[in-house]
C-alpha cells in the first residue's frame, strides 16, 4: 500500500464520519483515528518486520470540514421526521438500494411498503443484510445514495405510516 492509498483511505473514513478504524494485512497495521475536537485524522502505519520504523501521516484540516458541512443541511429535517417515520441503519456498511446491479431498486420515492418488506441491503464485512421496515407506509424521502458508506442509526428513509 503506497502513500496515496493510504491518504485516500484517511479521506474516506474522514467523510464516512467513523472515529477509529484499524486495517490489517499480512506485512503492515494501519490505524485511522479522527477526533471532532482536533478536527482532523491521524494514520499510524506499522510494518511488521522489527527493523521498519513506524510513519505517521497527517491528513490536511480541509478535508474533515466536509463532513461538518454535510451535517448542516441535516438540522431542517428534523422538523420533516415530526410527522413521518425514520428507518434507520442497524449495522455500519455500505448501503446499496439494489439487489444487484442489474436489478431495479428495492423502494423509491412514492412507493408503498408493508411491516417486513426489504427497503436496501448494507454489505458489511462481505456480507449483504437485507433491511427490512418495521412499518407500513409511503416512503417519503430517500436520504442515501446507492453504495455509500453508512452508520449505524444513520437515518435511511423517511416513511408516511398514514
Amino acid at each position: 500500500m503506497d502513500i496515496r492509498e493510504i491518504q485516500n483511505l484517511i479521506k474516506f473514513v474522514a467523510k464516512s464520519g467513523a472515529t477509529e478504524v484499524k486495517l490489517e494485512m499480512d506485512d503492515f497495521k494501519i490505524t485511522i483515528k479522527t477526533t471532532d475536537a482536533a478536527a482532523e485524522a491521524t494514520a499510524y502505519v506499522q510494518h511488521i518486520p522489527v527493523n521498519q520504523p513506524m510513519a505517521q501521516v497527517q491528513q490536511s484540516p480541509a478535508a474533515p470540514a466536509a463532513p461538518a458541512a454535510t451535517q448542516a443541511p441535516a438540522a431542517p429535517a428534523a422538523d420533516d421526521n415530526s410527522k413521518y417515520v425514520t428507518i434507520k441503519s442497524p449495522i455500519i456498511g455500505t448501503l446499496y438500494r439494489k439487489p444487484s446491479p442489474d436489478k431495479p431498486v428495492f423502494v423509491e420515492v412514492g412507493s408503498t411498503i408493508s411491516k417486513g418488506d426489504v427497503v436496501c441491503v448494507i454489505e458489511a464485512m462481505k456480507l449483504f443484510n437485507e433491511i427490512e421496515s418495521e412499518v407500513s407506509g409511503k416512503i417519503v424521502k430517500v436520504l442515501v445514495d446507492d453504495s455509500s458508506p453508512v452508520e449505524f442509526d444513520q437515518p435511511l428513509f423517511l416513511v408516511d405510516p398514514s
